[in-house]
């Protein structure tokens, strides 16, 4: 068992890896920068430490410090929750270099996972089925690059190989835009990304986005919590969240499960990790492995009742993996809006004084967020600021719950996406379910 954790983040996951510290009877510490001393994490925790300004460079993605503050508080171990270095492979080779723990998986697995190339090659090892594409860098031979892309069929995707959050992908629908697109695509994937290496896919025109759950000890063992649909999304970036995928035949989806555990059992993954599938016609295909817990972590929890976090802690300090699949039994359903300091027409952030903040209850409700009462949301960060989470035995049951929680919740003093998630619990096409990823962003289209 570890001793002691250091928590790399900051807002509503780090409270949510303290809490399942505790729990353990782990000891805790806090980092944060000068901007987030009132954080309350930060408050609740063991011991705290301040590693830079306010600036996330000289913060939370400055490894040495999180390092040092590591050694002056003595700690076990960090968990890096997600985004920051969550999926920085140098950062976890330095901390295991450094005597330390890593809470997730091993540098070699992020960094194999963090390439999409690499990690289509893994999974295609795995048998896990992927987008038709061109398996592998593009390169400098542009009569075989055209002949890819005819072979895959138009419209296809480029993607930077180092990507994410929606950035270094374009979608071309014809021969004689391709190889200029490339070009765009490479010199933009440099600039973000530090790496031109882009791979051809298949566009899929009308997918939903569909993920599984795993957990793995790293030792060969490895099991599946059921999957989760994040299709409504803006600018690739998920709104609301829910568990299980609904309109989904069993067989397809038991298959897709076992498929991604055997996967991950032959790659001896350890810790929590997500895979990210397209899902059309019902049929899926690979896009991403995620190696890190996923801000919709909560509702694969409320329809498992595991606690991810605490599995990831006792996996971290040696345990063998103690589930067993067999007793893994998906309840209910479950959804998850993500609430942010933005308004709700221009998403343009909002940050500020929250005068008043009132969490909604009741049965099968839970918010994780750190605000409180006259805390002031920080311009530094991601916009993310709470999550409101609700359960019911059947889908409509919880849809239900949510709309009644987001009625009563309050955040008063700044301005959030509250009134978005009102209206799309109470979107027929939505309540209907099996929406594609594009239908918010046609729904914002058409009211704007």
């Amino acid at each position: 068992m570890l001793e002691k954790v250091l928590i790399a983040n900051r807002g509503e996951i780090a409270l949510r890896v303290l809490r399942s510290c505790k729990q353990l009877g782990i000891k805790t510490v806090a980092v944060h920068s000068t901007a987030d001393k009132d954080l309350m994490h930060v408050r609740l925790a063991d011991e705290s430490v301040c590693i830079g300004p306010p600036s996330s460079g000289e913060s939370y993605l400055n490894a040495p410090a999180i390092i040092s503050a590591m050694e002056v508080t003595d700690a076990d171990a960090v968990h890096p929750g997600y985004g920051f270095l969550s999926e920085n492979a140098d950062f976890a080779e330095q901390v295991e270099k450094s005597g330390f723990i890593f809470i997730g998986p091993t540098a070699e697995t992020i960094r194999n996972m963090g390439d999409k190339v690499s990690a289509i090659d893994v999974m295609l090892a795995g048998g896990v089925p992927t987008v038709p594409g061109s398996n592998g860098p593009i390169d400098s031979d542009n009569k075989k690059t055209l002949a890819i892309a005819k072979e895959i069929g138009y419209p296809v995707i480029i993607k930077a190989a180092a990507g994410g959050g929606g950035r270094g992908m374009r979608v071309v629908k014809n021969e004689a835009s391709l190889l200029k697109a490339i070009f765009v695509t490479q010199t933009e994937a440099k600039s973000f990304f530090g790496s031109s290496v882009v791979y051809l896919e298949k566009f899929l025109e009308n997918p939903r986005h569909v993920e599984i759950q795993i957990i793995g000890d790293g030792q060969g063992n490895a099991i599946h919590l059921g999957d989760r649909d994040c299709s409504l999304q803006r600018r690739h970036q998920k709104v609301l969240e829910e568990a299980p995928a609904p309109n989904i035949p069993a067989e397809i989806r038991n298959s897709i499960s076992q498929t991604c555990v055997k996967a991950c059992e032959k790659m001896k993954y350890r810790g929590a990790g997500t895979l990210e599938f397209l899902y059309q016609d019902e049929r899926f295909y690979f896009i991403e492995m995620n190696t890190r817990v996923q801000v919709e972590h909560p509702v694969t929890e409320m329809i498992t009742g595991v606690d991810i976090v605490k599995e990831q802690l006792l996996i971290a300090g040696g345990e063998q993996l103690r589930l067993k699949q067999e007793n893994i039994v998906i309840s209910g359903h479950a959804f998850e809006c993500r609430i942010n300091a933005e308004d709700p027409n221009s998403f343009l952030p909002s940050p500020g004084l929250v005068k008043r903040f009132h969490a909604p209850g009741g049965l099968g409700v839970r918010v994780d967020s750190h605000l409180y009462n006259g805390y002031s949301v920080p311009p530094f960060y991601d916009s993310l600021i709470g999550k409101l989470i609700c359960r019911g035995n059947t889908r409509k049951e919880a849809l239900k719950r949510t709309e009644v929680a987001l009625d009563e919740m309050l955040v008063d003093g700044i301005r959030t996406n509250i009134p978005l998630h009102r209206e799309l619990v109470r979107d027929i096409g939505f309540i209907e379910g099996g929406v594609n990823i594009h239908y918010l962003e046609k729904k914002l289209e058409a009211k704007d």
